[in-house]
């Protein structure tokens, strides 16, 4: 058993960082990338339900990332969208003591079913609740998003910077799909109808979490906590420069517990106004 978790995840990253990049970008090559715009019917299954769907490409990326992430770090364990669904008791392996890899291997299964480009696959380390690092890659464009606690968020190398919303013009806010939601958490995202706002239902949660840290987008407001959907975004933001706050005005946990909606915005003030709205119409 590892002794030191948090100085292994460190040494781990300064070691095998570009490692788990290659597996995600082979995941995609192998898995994903052959079989988009060439899904078979039988290819494609619905889970809970009609919006809910899983394919060949999900399952066999998700396989092939649970064998490398597990080697490359002894001791580690991995929570994949797949294997939850298959055995939901593996979700609790995000509230123990060993390093979690937190998989999703296509973020905005829908959209890859429908032949779009906008789907990616979502790799986060975390131990505790903590995410160490994440990767986020679009493999369609071929871009790689990747955040490290405390050295920054890089995209394709370049350094990824939030900063604030230009005045003078509406707040762009994802949000969740209102067809998604509980009745109250659809009052809140109703908050966000007003003036200075301008909400839209949100894509792949992945590839929001990257407009918000890259400037493209002010803020998102979800409302439900799986944490492969939001750990790898929520880093990027927060290394950004960004940051990420609940209804109750608490930064989002991973292990749950939250209350919903949450947001994760470009800076301090955005997230504040932005879980104002969602308070005040709840």
């Amino acid at each position: 058993m590892i002794e030191n978790h948090n100085e292994t995840i460190d040494e781990f990253l300064t070691r095998h960082a570009f490692d788990v990049e290659e597996a995600v970008r082979k995941a995609a090559a192998q898995e994903i990338m052959p079989r988009w715009r060439r899904l078979a019917e039988h290819e494609v299954d619905r889970k809970s339900g009609p919006h809910d769907l899983v394919t060949d490409a999900d399952r066999k990326a998700e396989l092939y990332l649970t064998g490398v992430l597990a080697a490359l770090l002894p001791g580690s364990v991995v929570v994949g969208e797949e294997a939850v669904h298959a055995d939901p008791r593996s979700y609790e392996a995000i509230q123990d003591d060993a390093p979690v890899w937190i998989v999703d291997p296509v973020d905005g299964t829908r959209q890859f079913v429908r032949g779009d480009t906008g789907f990616c696959t979502l790799v986060a380390l975390a131990r505790r609740g903590v995410v160490y690092a994440s990767w986020t890659y679009a493999p369609v464009h071929d871009q790689l998003a990747t955040a490290v606690r405390g050295a920054g968020a890089h995209l394709d190398g370049e350094r990824l910077r939030a900063g604030s919303p230009g005045p003078g013009r509406d707040l762009r806010v994802a949000t969740s799909h209102p067809d998604f939601t509980t009745d109250e958490q659809k009052r809140a995202l109703l908050g966000l109808r007003t003036d200075g706002v301008a909400p839209r239902p949100c894509g792949s949660a992945g590839l929001e979490y990257l407009a918000v840290a890259g400037g493209e987008s002010d803020a998102t407001a979800f409302n439900w906590e799986a944490a492969w959907d939001h750990a790898a975004g929520l880093l990027l933001v927060e290394e950004a420069g960004g940051t990420h706050l609940t209804r109750a005005g608490k930064p989002f946990d991973i292990r749950g517990g939250n209350t919903l909606p949450f947001t994760a915005a470009r800076d301090t003030a955005t997230a504040h106004r932005v879980v104002d709205l969602l308070s005040d119409a709840a």
